[in-house]
């Protein structure tokens, strides 16, 4: 039975933690005594106790992050309770920053800050070789040589490669001071060594790894790095093979361009974080962009090469208003990427946002996201939100192209959208929970009976959505 179990609660199944993987990769004599076990947020919290139990561990340290800090909590309640004499330690993003206060700290012997690999062992050891539970333990992490550091990839298993998305990183720290980013503390960027790291690679695509996502804050910010590392993945393509990358949008060079072109369409899915058009509004959160150079990097992106796009627009950023935010809004619309992420502004902790006072009024409680501020109504933002949930449920899959462009018309993106999501409310309906048959029938509905579109030509345009995605048998019934 092992004396340490890693844990935490991923969002879903699909996601794996490269985190805990990095703890264990460099536990060292340690590591025979360790084991790793995920979980999801959707899974009762006395059946992940009990499958912790089950191990006999002595100590489980778990991460947290501001999606699972409340189910975490819960389950180290019962496992405290059942098991007192099993030591806890905590760590993630979520717990390194205004830490106190939080009821899962007093659950916990020990909390480690920041990157743990380096201080997680020797953390342990002490733990386990003392009887007596003792006040916490606040360790630091630092920012450890990444040279140093074992990778981690091997403990990703096969099953992991063919099921789950595999999350790497060659690099960690952003350049940039954005104020709602945890990022922004970063004094500078860390690179893994890039010859360790592709070998790294080279052997999880000799065990069949397909999906790749790059945690790496800022891609290409070193251009030369990202170059070779394109170049790696393209030299040994093979059908089936996905990648994602986080990119700045304004920061792509002529080689990298032409890279990203070569690749198969949909084999490359790029974050572009564009968060406003207004050079002021990125001035005041500190946001270094040139918001010309960004557009016309998203239209060459979507007309030269297959990658698909994936690009956020925050709502709520100080000195932004409404009307500047559809403004953004309907520039980004008219630039057709694939998905647009509206995000609600985000008090995270540790950010210089959360120091600031913009006269903005956040969640007490995860996600801390904006409730309303100087320029933004509680109303307002709750229509932004039906809006967020709008484009994601309808626009973002890519279902309702030619619909969506009758709905929208010659008018703005921004407010025909908005009015849909606003009847969409009034039909007492959750839109998460829609299936495709009765989005097809909301958006006739409200094509017909809200825009003034003719039946015949609103039908006979979402018929030709539907068959747009290979879909030919099932017609949905609105569209017989």
């Amino acid at each position: 039975m092992p004396d340490i179990i890693l844990t935490t609660l991923n969002a879903r199944y699909v996601h794996a933690s490269l985190g805990l993987r990095c703890l264990l990769a460099n536990l060292g004599d340690l590591a025979p005594q360790a084991v790793l076990r995920e979980f999801t947020i959707n899974d009762q919290a006395d059946r992940v106790v009990e499958a912790l139990l089950a191990l006999s561990p002595r100590l489980v340290a778990c991460s947290v992050s501001i999606w699972n800090l409340r189910e975490t909590t819960r389950m180290l309640g019962i496992l405290r309770a059942v098991a007192p004499e099993v030591r806890i330690v905590l760590g993630g993003p979520e717990l390194s920053h205004d830490w106190q206060g939080e009821p899962v700290i007093a659950l916990a012997d020990a909390l480690v800050l920041g990157e743990g690999e380096a201080v997680f062992p020797d953390l342990c050891r002490e733990l386990l070789a003392d009887d007596q539970r003792r006040p916490l333990r606040v360790v630091a992490g630092g920012t450890p040589h990444l040279a140093s550091l074992p990778l981690p990839y091997e403990y990703f298993t096969d099953d992991d490669l063919a099921h789950r998305l595999i999350h790497v990183e060659s690099s960690r720290g952003c350049p940039f001071s954005c104020a709602f980013c945890l990022s922004a503390r970063d004094e500078r960027v860390r690179r893994f060594p890039l010859d360790a790291f592709l070998e790294a690679m080279d052997r999880l695509l000799t065990r069949g790894c397909r999906c790749f996502k790059f945690l790496d804050r800022t891609f290409n910010v070193d251009d030369e790095a990202a170059c070779r590392i394109l170049e790696f993945f393209l030299a040994r393509w093979r059908e089936g093979l996905f990648l994602h990358f986080e990119m700045v949008p304004d920061r792509l060079s002529v080689r990298l361009r032409q890279l990203l072109a070569t690749f198969p369409p949909g084999g490359v899915q790029l974050e572009l974080g564009i968060q406003s058009f207004d050079p002021a509004v990125l001035a005041i959160i500190g946001r270094r962009m040139d918001v010309t150079a960004a557009a016309d990097h998203l239209t060459w992106l979507r007309t030269q090469t297959g990658a698909h796009l994936h690009v956020d627009l925050i709502a709520g950023l100080p000195g932004e208003t409404v009307a500047g935010f559809a403004a953004g809004f309907d520039r980004l619309w008219r630039l057709r990427p694939h998905e647009i992420q509206v995000g609600i502004l985000k008090r995270l902790k540790g950010t210089p946002l959360a120091e600031a006072d913009h006269g903005l009024r956040f969640n007490p409680e995860p996600p801390y996201d904006l409730l309303a501020g100087p320029l933004w109504s509680f109303t307002e933002m709750q229509r932004l939100r039906r809006l967020a949930r709008t484009v994601e449920v309808f626009a973002n899959r890519g279902r309702f192209t030619g619909a969506f462009a009758l709905l929208v018309g010659d008018a703005s993106p921004f407010t025909a959208l908005s009015a849909f999501a606003d009847w969409l409310q009034t039909q007492a309906t959750g839109d998460h929970g829609l299936s495709q048959e009765r989005q097809y029938a909301f958006v006739l509905r409200h094509l017909c009976e809200i825009s003034g579109v003719q039946t015949a030509v609103a039908q006979a345009t979402l018929r030709q959505d539907y068959l747009r995605q290979g879909n030919e048998r099932h017609l949905p019934e609105c569209l017989r």
